[in-house]
């Protein structure tokens, strides 16, 4: 684009200029460019793996457990390095945007197991929100029931978010005396992880996609054949693509990191 190599409907297009696959007839050197379809997978990430498109240090990344990508996709949100669980990788733009801004308050449900007994006291600031190091105070949550394994003293609840900050779950129990010792995300918006081993990814069905463009008032397209999720919609206005784990939406000045609270 740079180059003035880019232009929708005959106009030379510039950085920051939108298009309508459906519409727009964009073309490269002169020639048409048509959208790749809309492509949805949902994966079950382990320890020890990036969400990140790529590594400059080689080290294993959530793309490494794609198979057959025939389009180019990238992680929704982030989860970090120790944390687990579910992962959604499109490249639905205007979807992600929808998942991850703040003012979408689209429910992000955790499995957390601490060391200690988590208190009532201690799960109502959960829910209250509570005050970070850095001077912020999280937004409210919902803490599930807790359950107190005394042999090993830990306790294991669910903890649903509507809000994303940097290292946000294990930053707020550790400032409440409690380390993390496992972070699982089981829900993301209509989305869930059911029963989808670790390091496993799949489609999603026809179902889920819908579900999913519903979740983000999106218009959805004509139904796609059955077991290919892939052609479930059409190609949406395009808005720029964002940037590996959804940054692009981060919020300027809020205090929040759209990609999730990462563990």
């Amino acid at each position: 684009m740079r180059e003035g190599r880019v232009a929708v409907n005959g106009r030379i297009a510039t950085l920051g200029d939108g298009a309508d696959p459906r519409k727009d007839r964009i073309t490269l050197d002169g020639r048409p460019v048509s959208a790749e379809p809309p492509s949805y997978w949902l994966l079950h990430k382990p320890r020890r793996v990036l969400t990140t498109a790529r590594d400059p240090e080689g080290r294993a990344t959530v793309m490494d457990l794609v198979p057959e990508r025939k389009a180019r996709i990238f992680p929704v949100g982030r989860l970090d390095r120790d944390s687990e669980g579910l992962l959604l990788l499109t490249n639905d733009g205007e979807v992600a945007q929808a998942l991850l801004h703040p003012s979408r308050e689209s429910p992000r449900v955790y499995r957390v197991t601490v060391k200690g007994r988590l208190s009532e006291a201690s799960a109502r600031a959960l829910e209250r929100g509570v005050r970070l190091e850095d001077g912020e105070t999280t937004a409210r949550a919902e803490v599930g029931r807790r359950r107190h394994e005394a042999a090993r003293d830990r306790t294991t609840f669910t903890l649903t978010l509507t809000e994303g900050r940097k290292r946000q779950i294990r930053r707020s129990l550790r400032g409440l005396g409690h380390e993390v010792v496992r972070l699982v995300r089981t829900r993301m918006g209509p989305l869930s992880l059911g029963r989808l081993p670790s390091g496993q990814a799949r489609r999603l069905t026809p179902t889920e996609v819908a579900r999913l463009r519903r979740h983000a008032r999106l218009r959805g397209g004509p139904a796609a054949p059955k077991g290919d999720a892939r052609r479930a919609q059409r190609p949406i206005k395009a808005r720029g693509r964002p940037r590996s784990g959804g940054r692009s939406s981060r919020g300027r000045g809020s205090g929040r990191d759209p990609s999730g609270p990462g563990g």
